[in-house]
């Protein structure tokens, strides 16, 4: 899985994000499950890790759950609950929606967990490059990406330091209100900005030092090419894709 070429495994998540909106059976959801965990287990990658990646959405899947099961009033109703009415149709299609968000973030986050940063700009660089005929700059925009991806850990690691150095002389970021708590980040914010805009400015200097000009006539140290395991990794797809295709 982690030997996959970045451009198959991005093409494969764009096909289970569309199949994961078409399925409609718990059946569907089972099935994209067990294509999941054989996922997890060729590419050894720990399964509380992709559980993990749900934490930060947990609160909008419950919040799309609640909304669902409340709003949606038709078929048998199970519960009422002063004027609100649990109905069998609510609740199913509350744990779609449910089942979808959790499904596509768990795909996600296994997408980032074997493939690098640069490996996954250069495969969209490569998938993108037809666009590039009617001038649309493709080199750029995976540039951005790559520089971005590399600034997102530099910037978490500064802004740690920024806040130890202000709790060192004082600064209090968990108490009051949330007003008073976002007062309290202006201290951290103006020397973030102004750290992201020195490296931004000796990135610029670095570049045209070393004669960037874009990515016309720019060649590369790794060239992608699809292998034999791209093949298998379609397969076994379309495999497992095609039974959920008949019980959608």
């Amino acid at each position: 899985m982690h030997r996959l070429d970045p451009r198959t495994k991005i093409i494969l998540l764009f096909c289970i994000i569309t199949l994961i909106f078409m399925i409609s059976t718990f059946f569907g959801y089972g099935v994209l499950l067990l294509l999941l965990i054989i996922c997890i287990v060729l590419s050894k990658v720990n399964a509380f890790v992709v559980l993990k990646s749900l934490n930060p959405v947990w609160f909008i899947i419950i919040f799309t759950f609640v909304l669902n099961i409340f709003f949606l009033q038709e078929g048998e109703t199970i519960i009422r609950l002063w004027f609100l009415n649990v109905t069998g149709a609510g609740l199913e299609r509350a744990a779609f929606l449910a089942l979808r968000l959790m499904f596509l973030v768990m795909f996600s986050t296994f997408l980032t967990l074997t493939t690098s940063p640069i490996q996954f700009t250069d495969a969209i660089e490569r998938l993108f490059r037809p666009l590039s005929y009617v001038k649309f700059p493709v080199h750029e925009m995976a540039l951005m990406m790559t520089i971005a991806l590399k600034f997102i850990p530099v910037l978490v690691e500064e802004t740690d330091k920024i806040m130890s150095a202000q709790v060192a002389r004082g600064a209090n970021f968990t108490s009051g209100n949330i007003f008073k708590r976002i007062y309290g980040m202006v201290p951290i914010l103006i020397p973030l900005f102004v750290c992201a805009f020195r490296r931004a400015d000796e990135l610029a200097q670095a570049m045209e030092s070393r004669c960037y000009m874009g990515g016309v006539g720019r060649t590369r140290l790794k060239q992608l090419k699809y292998s034999f395991r791209d093949l298998a990794a379609f397969t076994i797809f379309l495999t497992i894709a095609i039974p959920c295709g008949v019980w959608l």
